[in-house]
């Protein structure tokens, strides 16, 4: 019964949900971002499936309850060991495990995983159905819209089909191509042309099927218009992790219709014994804070904040009271503007 509520309450969650995203989305960015949304959906940066099974880096797994609704995003190509790798994810407590079929690095190419798999269609699909027999939770996946070559109106139906017939229910479609030889993962975040009307085609096409879209959402107004449009989610990647109130404070009472607008101040006050926890077992600051860099962005003493954070958090001793200065800046410049 946990089981099938984590995973009614992920699916449920998935209406808004922030990217995986390698080097920023892990333990620390969650718990904050969950402070500023309650219902949001979160991912954990991609996991590959050989660090798990053959690695045995089960630490890549640690997450805390609070974090909760919390999906693992994996990475691999050997329906064998993605099985097995989200089989510890799933005892971990993750209430969804999501196959990376987007991501178009060197470094995942060469394990012939990410965006290269959308030119293996049978082979996800293989993937998708040995997950989906080890584990009670939701196996979904994460695409592109196509890579290099190829016609996103021939593939993308038949990589949906077929990860359909394997039995997955949810799908996070990025609405680029990647371009695997000649951009670099940057240059293939923002230079291949975004095309949202395809994905809301699949939608059409594939009704029962629950399509979120990802890729240059940077509102909740533009978020909206695609949940107006027929979508049944939507993924927001850099904008939440840049701007994170602008994203997440609204998001409980816009998207999700219920609860009361999170306040960054707050929000802050309520970081302060995560960061003494996470200080007293040998951690650092800067490895917390780092992620809340943003959290004032386009506010007055945000420049005040980001500085006093960036000197000062990477400073040997740096505790709570440096964040607690920086908070200081940021309400002096919040009255100063009134």
């Amino acid at each position: 019964m946990v089981i099938k509520y984590m995973e009614i309450k992920a699916k449920y969650a998935s209406r808004l949900a922030v990217a995986p995203m390698m080097d920023w989305t892990d333990r620390h960015c969650r718990y904050l971002h969950r402070l500023l949304s309650r219902q949001t959906l979160l991912y954990t940066e991609m996991v590959t499936a050989p660090a798990l099974v053959r690695g045995g880096a089960l630490h890549l797994l640690d997450h805390s309850p609070e974090e909760y609704p919390v999906a693992l995003q994996l990475g691999g190509s050997d329906p064998a060991e993605l099985a097995q790798a989200a089989r510890l994810g799933a005892q971990a407590g993750y209430a969804e495990v999501n196959l990376n079929c987007g991501c178009p690095s060197d470094r995942v190419q060469s394990g012939t995983f990410g965006a290269v798999l959308m030119k293996q269609p049978a082979l996800v699909a293989e993937c998708v159905s040995a997950m989906r027999a080890a584990v009670d939770v939701e196996v979904t996946v994460k695409c592109r819209i196509g890579v290099d070559d190829q016609n996103p109106e021939d593939v993308l139906p038949e990589f949906l089909a077929r990860i359909v017939g394997a039995g997955c229910e949810r799908v996070a479609i990025h609405a680029r191509k990647a371009w695997l030889q000649g951009l670099s993962p940057k240059e293939n975040r923002d230079i291949p042309p975004l095309d949202y009307p395809l994905v809301h085609r699949m939608k059409e096409l594939f009704p029962n099927l629950h399509i979120s879209i990802n890729g240059g959402i940077s509102s909740l107004e533009e978020a909206q218009s695609h949940l107006e449009g027929g979508l049944d989610g939507v993924m927001i990647g850099r904008a939440a992790y840049h701007q994170p109130a602008d994203l997440l404070c609204a998001a409980d009472r816009v998207i999700f219709g219920e609860g009361e607008d999170s306040n960054p101040f707050e929000v802050v006050r309520a970081m302060l014994p995560y960061i003494e926890g996470h200080l007293s077992s040998g951690g650092r600051l800067h490895q917390v804070t780092r992620h809340m860099l943003g959290l004032f962005a386009g506010r007055p003493g945000a420049r005040a904040w980001r500085r006093t954070l960036s000197e000062g958090a990477t400073r040997s001793g740096a505790g709570p009271e440096l964040v607690e200065q920086a908070l200081a800046t940021v309400a002096q410049g919040t009255r100063a503007a009134e």
